[in-house]
């Protein structure tokens, strides 16, 4: 039985779809005025890893990803770049795709954008309106009331009196309540706008979602996910008025993934320390970066430095290794595992997607895979080597060639300096002779000759492997 973490109230829940075996599911997805950052990136891999493990488990999903391409953000930008919105959007849109693309995450079902959901949003400010939670200000925008909606601050667990006490008045306000929000903003000169009751404008941020996850989703579904940034006020105002609208509930269940902090530091422009994901792919490949992500809880945040994506890099060495020496098409089907790997990793991942478990089992199997090469039992390494290659790809990991994951060289090397495959296997056939001679003086100065070349060696009982380090 998967349970799940409900950010709404605090604890592990049964997970339970509204309709039997079938999972609806939205997800905040990106903002498109840059590239992906390092928190995109895990915000996408925590609900692609979700995904995955949902239809694994034989759920039927819908995931709904949108894609806000109206935004302050967006419009200064492209003021800054003194270009067209639309090619800014559109030019984002695209390296999204290809960054997605890169690290195997999967596309969601549905990607609605703001810019094409306007009616859904100006259909939902109309209903706030004559369920009396909107108001127009004296400026042309209409704001949303919180001190009308019962419950608010409930998801990040504030208190409204005491947001209120710390709220900063800005000059020329035009709200009634420090707290109230905006839906709808009169058109500015220079600015995109759209034809609505109030006049034209365009739509406050925190609309844009509630509009597009209902219009696919309908008005309650099963999950609701996102960065933990987004909590408040975000998802808050989500909440207040999406229920305030419909008149019903919203997200059955809410999940939030960590913070991404650099060298045990908030990630910050401010400081400095703010890295794209393209820039981190100077250095490390894709399923690199992908192993460190998943490698702490998603609830947990996760600490970017060399260090770890040099750990990640080097676990997936192991792995690759080892099934470097098995045949991944043929197993002994009457193998007996001393362990049911597979229940482990299931157990895990139905603890709240428990990926530090899931990934700990992959580590036995490994394990277990390189005793039984040692003993001379190759068919059940064999069949353990199939194993580890199914439970890692629920992970969207280990689905490379091993020969060819170990013989790649690392983004960013100087490949002019580097020895050739064929150089390589040329040294190790002369060190195998040597050490058939006997000759270990020159079986040494050759592994480390390929050592000095950044090429690791591995022997094995018939064999010797290597992979570029």
């Amino acid at each position: 039985m998967l349970r799940i973490h409900n950010s709404f109230t605090g604890k592990k829940e049964e997970f339970a779809p509204i309709e039997k075996g079938k999972v609806r599911m939205y997800v905040c997805g990106i903002t498109v005025y840059d590239y992906l950052h390092l928190g995109h990136v895990r915000m996408l891999l925590v609900f692609d890893m979700v995904t995955r493990w949902l239809r694994a488990s034989g759920y039927q999903l819908t995931y709904v990803r949108n894609i806000t391409d109206i935004d302050d953000k967006i419009i200064a930008r492209a003021n800054e770049n003194d270009e067209d919105i639309d090619a800014l959007t559109a030019r984002f849109i695209e390296a999204m795709n290809e960054d997605c693309a890169t690290l195997d995450i999967l596309p969601p079902t549905h990607e609605p954008r703001a810019t094409e959901t306007m009616d859904a949003i100006i259909a939902m400010i109309e209903a706030l309106e004559e369920r009396g939670y909107a108001y127009r200000g004296d400026n042309g925008d209409v704001y949303y009331a919180v001190a009308k909606f019962d419950g608010y601050g409930a998801l990040s667990g504030r208190n409204p009196a005491d947001l209120r006490a710390g709220a900063r008045v800005e000059p020329n306000e035009h709200k009634r309540d420090l707290l109230d929000f905006v839906l709808w903003k009169a058109a500015k000169p220079g600015e995109p706008s759209w034809p609505s009751p109030w006049g034209d404008g365009r739509p406050g941020w925190h609309i844009e979602c509630s509009a597009m996850a209902t219009k696919v989703l309908g008005n309650v579904f099963d999950i609701h996910g996102g960065g933990m940034d987004l909590k408040f006020p975000h998802h808050e105002n989500e909440i207040a008025q999406s229920c305030a609208a419909t008149g019903k509930g919203f997200a059955r269940l809410w999940m939030h993934n960590g913070f991404v902090r650099i060298d045990e530091k908030k990630m910050s422009k401010s400081l400095g320390n703010f890295f794209t994901l393209r820039e981190i792919l100077k250095s490390y490949h894709a399923d690199e970066i992908r192993y460190f992500l998943l490698g702490p809880h998603y609830r947990q945040p996760v600490n970017y430095s060399g260090k770890e994506l040099d750990a990640a890099r080097a676990a997936l060495g192991g792995f690759y290794s080892a099934l470097a020496k098995v045949d991944l098409q043929e197993s002994d089907s009457e193998a007996v595992f001393e362990q049911n790997y597979a229940q482990r990793f299931a157990d895990s991942m139905n603890d709240d997607f428990n990926t530090p478990g899931a990934l700990a089992v992959l580590a036995d199997l490994k394990h277990d895979l390189n005793r039984s090469l040692k003993s001379g039992d190759q068919a059940t390494a064999n069949t353990l080597g199939q194993e580890l290659v199914r439970l890692g790809g629920i992970l969207g990991l280990l689905g490379e060639d091993p020969q060819a994951w170990l013989r790649r060289s690392a983004p960013g090397a100087k490949t002019g300096e580097e020895l050739a495959d064929a150089e390589i296997e040329s040294l190790i056939a002369k060190r195998r002779q040597a050490r058939a001679d006997k000759d270990f003086p020159e079986s040494d100065r050759i592994r480390d000759l390929l050592a000095k070349a950044g090429v690791q060696l591995e022997d094995g009982p018939t064999e010797t492997t290597w992979r570029r380090m």
